[in-house]
């Protein structure tokens, strides 16, 4: 028998530190290491839709249908132009979403019902891409996922986020989802000419310890450049510094998740 997905929510309320970004190339790089990945647009800017080729204009009922109409997941999905990778996408309507959810029973559980009731277990990962808040939108990622992945931009203030971010998992984990945990920090945006990204990285390992990855994501224009072409980075430029780190950072988290020998 298959197993039950393992779901890892993107989250970090800060915005501009590469969340997006890391959640469309670590799941384009585990669909290229032969995991079935569902990547879950749960921003109402649609930047991860935007970012795996699906333009605004091309899209249909998305996240919004899912959490406010009760609409299948399963029928909402779309292809993308990786293989072994779908995408949930964010719709126009997401943005109010925040607002009716408050009317809502069991508000809190949308997704983590939604997720269940029409995917099965046909993908080894879902991948959900939060909004850059703490507000409901990203309390049903969290509701319904086993694990946190939080990107940590190497600059000053970076560290006072996040350690908001951990008291709200701590919470949530208390109060809505036992098996939520935070499963990794990983540092974006690096610059070795910086000493400044040496310094928050070393606050960071001393702070988290093995929360934070050994893999680093570097600043890179590649990085930059690939959602312009509506594409991840590794289909963008496979050479780059940055395609190369998220190869590496999809290894090190299957082998955290215990999919590969470590």
């Amino acid at each position: 028998m298959s197993k039950s997905p393992r779901i890892l929510a993107v989250a970090n309320q800060k915005g501009g530190v590469g969340k997006t970004t890391t959640a469309i190339n670590l799941a384009t790089s585990l669909a290229q290491a032969g995991q079935r990945i569902l990547l879950v647009d749960l921003d109402p800017q649609g930047n991860a839709s935007t970012g795996l080729g699906v333009e605004r204009r091309d899209r249909r009922d998305g996240t919004y249908a899912a959490l406010i109409d009760d609409v299948a997941v399963a029928t909402l999905i779309v292809e993308t132009q990786v293989p072994y990778l779908d995408l949930l996408p964010s719709d126009a309507d997401l943005a109010g979403a925040e607002v009716e959810l408050v009317a809502l029973d069991r508000r809190e559980f949308r997704l983590r019902t939604a997720l269940q009731q029409s995917l099965g277990r046909i993908y080894e990962h879902i991948i959900i891409d939060c909004p850059p808040s703490l507000g409901l939108l990203t309390l049903n990622g969290l509701v319904c996922a086993h694990g946190v992945l939080v990107p940590l931009q190497c600059e000053f203030f970076a560290l006072e986020g996040i350690s908001q971010l951990v008291r709200t998992i701590d919470r949530v984990k208390k109060a809505l989802n036992p098996t939520l945990s935070l499963q990794g920090i990983v540092l974006t945006m690096f610059d070795r000419r910086n000493n400044l990204s040496d310094l928050v990285a070393a606050d960071a390992r001393s702070f988290f310890g093995d929360a934070v990855y050994r893999t680093v994501i570097p600043r890179n224009v590649r990085i930059s450049e690939a959602p312009s072409h509506g594409k991840p980075v590794i289909l963008y430029d496979s050479r780059s510094p940055g395609a190369l780190a998220y190869q590496q950072l999809a290894q090190e988290f299957l082998q955290r998740e215990g999919a590969v020998p470590a």
